[in-house]
């Protein structure tokens, strides 16, 4: 039933590193790209040509109407896009997408082919150069989202971050190649065939695609074909109020002014192009463009792969987002003064305005605008985030061209008749230009007040710096910071607020707290140097020597002493002795005690150990803990060791907790043995856990000694396990998903659980990047056929019961035959190896799309089963997905056994048979399953092998020995004579009871045979 795991090697890791890729992500990765590629070079292949000969035949005034009428089409596509996949799969929608966009394509040849026909007062070549210029708007979206939504089923939530930016480069790659491939185009198929070879490409990347949907079907849910329609899910507005509306309101801004730059500047851009355009005409124009895009995307792909991601660590979000703006502002000014001056042709400057709004564009403003939405809250985010692309971005568009043509009315109207067309066209650029300024300015403020109440937004929602340091304004940060301090706001806000600080800017964080400890409560002022003294700063050294001063609580004044002593240069060490008399808290005694033993001379050192002498051997339980934890403050412990032993042995459990820290802090190896001990004692348990992990690495195979250890009990393993969990680093991680491999039942679980607990999903990366989706999958086989192990065992034992729903185990007051326990226990283990596979999907997939499907099938509800159903398929694309599914749905054993047919193949055996095939995998059973084995064999009078027999009466588990016991009393009398005398001493008083119970049964025997 084991599958081998192994890592994937090959020579080209170094490259996979190098595009953060891994080796089972490579096919997906370029097959994905190599379809939005093949597609966008037919996309623009026909965008390029259609818009030569728009401009060419009827002039760039016309395009405010194009802009227009494409406001509407995203929403509309969407709407067709939606419906489709109600009566069709996913993955032939996503094919049949592409070849409706490639169907219109030849259609349009013939539309251009002729001139004199008219329609409505209309050329029909007219009437197709704007359905074809509208029909490039929508192919683009269709596009972008055909490839967004099957890359969303492709890859999972952490395999899209590393993928999609390559994917995503595709239509980069794309425009430089067809860019510089357009003029050859040209010469050989003419510009009115273009439409042609562009409908060509498409269908190319539609076979791609088509290839990709059939080598991944897993990866495409069927259909809805679980739930009900009147239990879909019905789209509900939330009302956004407050810091929150103040942050959506400048977003939707932000993107809207982005749109609507850049439609000036592509609107003025061919308006330059047209009247340039001289005697060329339309092929002068495509081939103009064709060298334009192949340069444009050159750079884009170089920005994009090399300057995008370290512009964000570098300067932050919101500086990367000004970026833009700042310099269409800049060329903008730099255009207005040339055109003004005649110093250079305002085309000139509208050819690198929109160089770089086209670069940048695509790049930069792609790049942070996701990252824009991070800071909403998750259950608002995906609506906010499909408004704004799918609505406000479409509907600014439209709003852009009607501004234009109010724009163009107006300077028709002031500006005098009788201009020559060159002065009239100068004069309408330089007015477009101080347009696009002034929209860049609004722009930009729109950025500073995204930026502003993103500090806002953070401080009141105590968010843990989603983005950075970089990515905020620190001194706002600090000033709401202090702000929310002063008011009077509960204290709990309070504390997140000074942790929010201390998360964004530890290092600094005493700047802003320092002139506020006198004014905080306690509480706060211990927070506060608590975190001031992981980076002491000689700078506040002043004020905390006079907060010291002060009347402070013992804490506060023993934290404030520690910041003094361990942040001055030369400290004068005299100062702490009045603190060591009698009289002194023990808190601040013990503190004043532990400083000089660590920067004192020899008499100091002598006098504060003499303190800490006194403190540990006093009859008063807080004196002798704040002595011990002085010993763990002192860089060394002199002569003190010897009172260890006895402290070890206090009658105060805070004592002895205290010495444990001491242990760890101290890294007194001789007394490791002692940490290890105190982990069995549940009153120690958590101080000793504790102790190890602050060991770190070097507690890893002591840890490993107590989880591996079998006679331990469960519990003991568990905190074992949970302290590598909380080591965290890469060598305990590593050692955690090794014993994760070779593990199984309850010991895999825990240790499933405590990878995906570790913080910033450090457990989850390391996990994949040791053994891949690949072994994350086979885990999930693994599981699976010890499934179908169970269904076999259960077919062949009672085969006349259905299988019921998986449902938390219930007590039953009746008594159980054997068979009834035993199936009892396999549908327990059934279930329990469910929950495995569920864990084992959160290292693929959203934890909170795995958690929904787990909580809908396991309500046992037909409704919320069906419901949890649809999750998984729309979520999950392992291999096996449709075998998993099928195990989950309400189908009869036999039915679910023919899914696992591809893992297992079911072949009927008699009952006896099957049992002594299912201990065959007891690695597998737990304990009570395993029992349950033994008690039906002696109720059956089945017989059992000797091996299967022997090796269970070692098993470390006292109930399992007393089952094996009572079979070999109904099945094995002779060989139980033999084992008994060897057995009186067992661990387990239940069993070596039961043992001279059968020595008192067979008495004549046993003597007969001993010596």
């Amino acid at each position: 039933m084991e599958k081998r795991i192994g890592e994937p090697a090959g020579v080209g890791q170094g490259v996979l590193r190098g595009l953060n890729l891994r080796p089972e992500e490579v096919e997906r990765t370029l097959l994905m790209f190599a379809v939005y590629t093949f597609s966008s070079i037919g996309l623009i292949w026909l965008e390029l040509s259609t818009v030569g000969l728009f401009i060419d035949q009827y002039g760039a005034e016309k395009l405010p109407w194009i802009y227009i009428a494409s406001a509407g089409i995203g929403s509309s596509l969407g709407v067709v896009y939606s419906r489709l996949q109600t009566f069709l799969p996913l993955r032939r929608v996503i094919v049949l997408i592409l070849l409706l966009m490639a169907i219109p394509l030849f259609l349009f040849r013939f539309g251009l082919g002729i001139e004199d026909v008219r329609v409505l007062g209309l050329s029909l070549q007219f009437v197709t150069l704007f359905v074809m210029w509208l029909w490039v708007e929508a192919c683009y979206l269709l596009n972008d989202l055909n490839t967004s939504i099957t890359s969303n089923q492709l890859f999972n939530i952490r395999e899209i971050k590393r993928t999609y930016p390559i994917i995503s480069s595709g239509y980069l790659v794309a425009g430089v190649v067809s860019g510089f491939s357009l003029p050859l185009l040209l010469r050989f198929v003419g510009l009115n065939n273009v439409t042609l070879v562009s409908g060509a490409m498409v269908i190319v990347g539609a076979g791609v695609l088509f290839y990709l949907s059939q080598r991944y079907e897993q990866s495409f849910p069927d259909s809805s074909r679980w739930t009900p329609e009147d239990e879909l899910p019905e789209f509900s507005t939330r009302s956004l109020k407050g810091p929150l509306q103040g942050y959506v309101i400048p977003l939707v801004l932000f993107f809207v002014m982005a749109e609507v730059v850049y439609v000036m500047v592509d609107f003025q851009f061919f308006s330059q192009l047209e009247y340039r355009s001289g005697i060329g005409g339309a092929s002068w124009i495509v081939s103009f463009l064709g060298l334009f895009e192949g340069i444009l995307s050159t750079f884009q792909v170089a920005t994009q792969w090399f300057a995008s991601s370290r512009l964000v660590e570098k300067i932050g979000v919101f500086g990367t987002a000004s970026i833009l703006p700042v310099g269409v502002v800049a060329l903008g000014l730099f255009s207005l003064i040339g055109g003004a001056t005649g110093l250079f042709t305002i085309f000139i400057g509208f050819l690198i305005l929109r160089f770089l709004d086209e670069l940048f564009h695509y790049t930069l403003i792609e790049t942070t605008g996701t990252v824009l939405f991070q800071p909403l809250p998750e259950n608002i985010r995906s609506d906010i985030q499909t408004l704004v692309n799918g609505v406000f971005e479409p509907l600014s568009t439209g709003l852009s061209g009607i501004g234009i043509l109010l724009l163009l009315w107006l300077i028709n109207l002031f500006l005098p008749d009788g201009v020559p067309e060159g002065i009239f066209q100068q004069d309408q650029s330089l007015i477009f230009v101080v347009t696009i300024i002034l929209l860049a300015f609004v722009w930009l403020w729109v950025v500073w007040k995204i930026r502003s109440q993103y500090v806002r937004l953070l401080v009141r929602s105590a968010e843990r710096g989603r983005l950075g340091t970089t990515d905020i304004d620190m001194r706002s940060l600090k000033r709401s910071v202090v702000d929310e301090l002063k008011q009077p706001t509960p204290e709990a806000d309070k504390h997140s607020c000074i942790e929010l600080l201390s998360q964004l800017d530890p290092k600094n964080v005493g700047e802003t707290l320092v002139p506020l400890l006198e004014i905080m409560s306690p509480n706060l002022q211990r927070q506060a140097l608590e975190l001031m003294l992981d980076y002491p700063n000689p700078a506040h050294l002043e004020a905390i020597r006079s907060l010291s001063r002060s009347s402070l609580p013992p804490e506060v004044l023993a934290l404030a002493l520690r910041y003094i002593w361990l942040t001055e240069s030369n400290p004068d060490i005299n100062q702490l002795k009045p603190y060591l008399q009698p009289r002194v808290d023990p808190v601040v005694r013990g503190t004043a005690a532990a400083l000089i033993m660590r920067r004192g001379d020899r008499e100091q050192k002598a006098a504060a150990t003499n303190t800490i002498r006194r403190m540990i051997v006093s009859n008063q339980e807080p004196e002798r803990v704040m002595g011990v934890r002085a010993l763990g403050d002192a860089d060394y412990m002199q002569g003190l060791r010897v009172y260890l032993n006895d402290l070890l042995a206090d009658e105060s459990l805070r004592v002895r907790c205290s010495v444990l820290e001491v242990i760890a802090a101290t890294k007194m190896e001789e007394y490791y043995g002692s940490l290890l001990k105190a982990v069995s004692y549940r009153s120690t348990r958590e101080a000793a856990r504790m102790a190890l992990v602050r060991l770190g690495n070097e507690a890893i195979p002591l840890l490993i000694r107590i989880a591996t250890d079998i006679y331990k009990s469960d519990l003991v393993r568990l905190q074992a396990w949970s302290a590598l969990g909380d080591i965290g680093t890469p060598s305990a991680l590593d050692t955690l998903i090794d014993n994760l491999l070779i593990s199984w039942g309850t010991t895999r679980r825990n240790i499933l659980r405590i990878l995906l607990k570790i913080p910033d999903d450090a457990g989850i990366e390391r996990t994949l990047d040791r053994i891949g989706r690949n072994g994350v999958e086979t885990l999930i086989e693994q599981e699976l056929m010890f499934i179908g192990q169970i269904y076999s065992t259960l077919l062949d034992l009672e085969p006349e019961k259905p299988t019921a729903p998986i449902l938390p185990s219930t007590v039953s007051l009746e008594v159980a035959s054997p068979l009834e326990m035993l199936c009892r226990a396999l549908r327990n283990l059934e279930s329990d190896a469910i929950d495995r596979c569920f864990l084992l999907m959160k290292f693929l997939y959203s934890l909170g799309s795995i958690q929904a499907a787990a909580f809908n099938i396991r309500s046992g509800q037909q409704g919320n089963i069906a419901r949890g159903l649809e999750i998984l398929d729309n979520t999950v694309d392992i291999s096996r997905k449709r075998a998993l599914i099928g195990i989950l749905d309400n189908h009869s054993i036999v039915q679910k056994i023919e899914d696992l047919s591809p893992l297992i193949s079911y072949k009927p055996m008699t009952p006896s048979d099957r049992l002594r095939r299912l201990l065959e995998f007891r690695h597998f059973l737990s304990d009570w399953s395993l029992a349950c084995c033994f008690h039906q064999a002696r109720s059956a009078s089945w017989s059992l092998t000797a091996e299967q027999t022997l090796m269970c009466l070692r098993h470390p588990t006292g109930f399992v020995r007393e089952a094996v016991l009572a079979y070999l009393k109904m099945g094995a009398r002779q060989a139980l004579v033999e084992l008994l005398p060897m057995l009186q001493t067992d661990r387990d008083p239940l069993v070596a009871h039961q043992v001279q119970q059968l020595i008192s049964e067979l008495a004549v025997h046993i003597k007969t045979e001993m010596p």
